[in-house]
């Protein structure tokens, strides 16, 4: 086993529980870890044995273009998507951050991480 990761992935999106986020839209940063077997690939140098990482990129990015109230819901449809879409996976953790939350007060950003078993 080993794990494919993308890191520091970022978008504008429109994601937030008040209508005026999803109006404005925000930065958001995100991170996605996959775990497979991938030691064809470390062998044979082919890419049909690893996690194809532009697919990943694919996923995240069309489920970040989705606006939606909470970044637990946009965590979940990728971890969705990517288990669906990547059946070889054994799990999949991603990490969404949006910058500069609205909460009153001086903080760099926000962030949701969830794991998700491939069953």
């Amino acid at each position: 086993m080993g794990t494919v990761s993308l890191e520091g992935m970022e978008f504008f999106a429109r994601h937030g529980f008040y209508e005026e986020e999803r109006k404005l839209g925000n930065r958001y940063s995100v991170d996605i870890t996959v775990e497979a077997g991938i030691e064809t690939a470390a062998a044979d140098d082919q890419l049909e044995g690893t996690v194809n990482y532009e697919v990943l990129y694919r996923i995240v990015r069309e489920e970040m273009e989705k606006p939606s109230k909470l970044l637990e819901h946009v965590a979940g449809r990728i971890l969705d998507r990517t288990c669906r879409e990547l059946p070889a996976i054994q799990w999949a953790e991603v990490s969404i951050s949006k910058f500069n939350p609205p909460i009153g007060g001086i903080c760099e950003r926000s962030r949701v991480r969830i794991k998700r078993l491939n069953d």
